[in-house]
């Protein structure tokens, strides 16, 4: 993988980018842009032994660099399995960072904010969260610290269009000549595409591929962008082409093998979906286990089974890695795909105590999770289990009147899809002569919205044979 500096910025080079940082070590501010460096861009550097190894050599060059404990704190709050509740190392490192904020009295209103952004989303106040790192971008359009936070928040919240403008705010800031402008353009150009503005998001994405070819989120944006498009071939040759490039990027590698199955998928070809998925995405969630790729796993074996393929035991494993995670409650989108992993291997037992302890979470929890866990993310949680347990109807009650709103749970249009093709799916089984009618006038929907969709085509001949045969 190749790097988009020769060199990490000392404390000099902050304070000229009016970014000054409150330390006195040269070594925690070169280690604090290795390590935001590979954070924005979703890589690791070997030259610098990753940031697992940077990371640490921060804060052992100095043990009280707020700034250092802000990166570190933020990076394991969005790495979406670990929180201040389940985690006491990272509860501890939240509270010094809070501590080291109140004793030294030389930090920047800046930094403050940072701390105080972080704090927020380690309590679960993720919109609140957000809104800080956005009053820090307003005065500072440099920080990139507080860019990606925001922007990972919007991800959270399923918020397209802040996603799209929190960049577009802060791009003529910038300078073409800055190293991290090519993620710029690759994180503008996702927004634009989860706004369906996809003529104009390629070309932001091809542009900043132009800058940096390893930008593994510019790839995922394009790929993005052809799957939405109706371009399966293009999606497929393009990913192989360059897996050279992207696969590096260890923190998205699997979630672009995932985007490849899914243009197999669509095309019907089920046993290359299948072995992308044995021999890169399960392997890679196996290795790494974090819950990123555990989405990956579950949705993909989900849609698979909605096609109609045999996944055998592949549920196995995955549950496996699902199970330390079944009352964490940290976001409804993780909350779901682990419910998938449950009801994958048939744990119906399992997945009733889930369903109980979001019960219980939505009685007595808070933030932003619990108000989504409350309006949506119980229901769909709920629609899986009816699924597996072949009460259609009731799917179909619980997700139709969700439709328009279960952006709220955060993720993708192209990974929320699955709840989509839930619902068609169930709405063809149900019993009841409306749900049929609902099925055909969603396929209806897509086929507009995709015209080159061999997988609606598939799904609009199962509603004639079934009910208009």
């Amino acid at each position: 993988m190749v790097t988009t500096h020769c060199s990490w910025r000392t404390l000099e080079e902050w304070r000229g980018m009016k970014l000054p940082l409150s330390t006195a070590s040269n070594e925690a501010s070169r280690m604090f842009d290795a390590s935001l460096t590979q954070f924005v861009g979703y890589w690791e550097d070997a030259s610098v032994g990753g940031i697992s190894t940077t990371l640490p050599k921060m804060l052992q060059a100095d043990p009280d660099f707020v700034m250092g404990y802000v990166l570190t704190n933020s990076l394991h709050l969005y790495g979406g399995g670990a929180s201040v509740h389940n985690n006491p190392d990272l509860k501890e490192s939240v509270r010094k960072m809070s501590t080291l904020c109140d004793r030294q009295v030389n930090l920047s209103v800046r930094e403050k904010k940072h701390v105080k952004a972080v704090q927020l989303l380690a309590d679960g106040y993720i919109v609140d969260a957000c809104n800080v790192w956005e009053d820090i971008l307003l005065e500072h359009p440099g920080d990139i610290l507080a860019l990606k936070c925001a922007y990972l928040g919007y991800i959270y919240l399923g918020d397209s269009a802040q996603l799209r403008d929190s960049v577009a705010r802060i791009l003529p800031h910038w300078k073409t000549s800055s190293p991290y402008y090519g993620f710029l353009l690759g994180m503008h150009a996702f927004g634009l595409e989860e706004t369906n503005m996809y003529e104009r998001a390629e070309k932001q994405a091809r542009k900043a591929l132009e800058l940096n070819r390893h930008d593994c989120w510019s790839t995922h944006t394009l790929s993005h962008v052809l799957e939405m498009t109706g371009r399966q071939d293009q999606g497929i040759e393009f990913l192989t082409s360059t897996v050279s490039d992207w696969e590096g990027g260890k923190s998205l590698a699997c979630h672009n093998y995932w985007h490849l199955a899914l243009h197999h998928i669509e095309k019907g070809q089920y046993q290359e979906a299948v072995d992308i998925f044995d021999s890169q995405v399960a392997v890679r969630t196996n290795k790494h286990k974090d819950l990123f790729n555990i989405q990956d796993s579950c949705s993909l074996l989900l849609r698979l089974e909605l096609e109609g393929v045999d996944v055998s035991n592949r549920w196995e494993e995955i549950f496996e890695l699902c199970r330390p995670h079944l009352d964490d409650h940290i976001l409804a989108f993780n909350e779901a795909h682990l419910m998938m992993g449950c009801l994958g291997v048939g744990k119906l037992d399992i997945a009733h105590k889930m369903l109980d302890s979001i019960e219980e979470f939505v009685k007595s929890g808070w933030g932003t999770s619990h108000d989504v866990m409350a309006c949506v993310g119980l229901k769909v949680c709920q629609a899986l289990v009816s699924f597996r347990e072949g009460d259609f109807a009731n799917v179909v009650d619980l997700l139709h009147p969700l439709r328009y709103k279960i952006f709220v749970i955060g993720g993708s249009n192209a990974q929320r899809d699955v709840f989509n093709l839930l619902l068609i799916h169930a709405a063809l089984k149900s019993p009841r002569v409306e749900h049929h009618r609902i099925a055909r006038s969603m396929l209806a929907e897509r086929k507009a919205l995709k015209e080159n969709s061999p997988l609606t085509d598939r799904l609009l001949g199962k509603v004639v044979a079934l009910h208009w045969g």
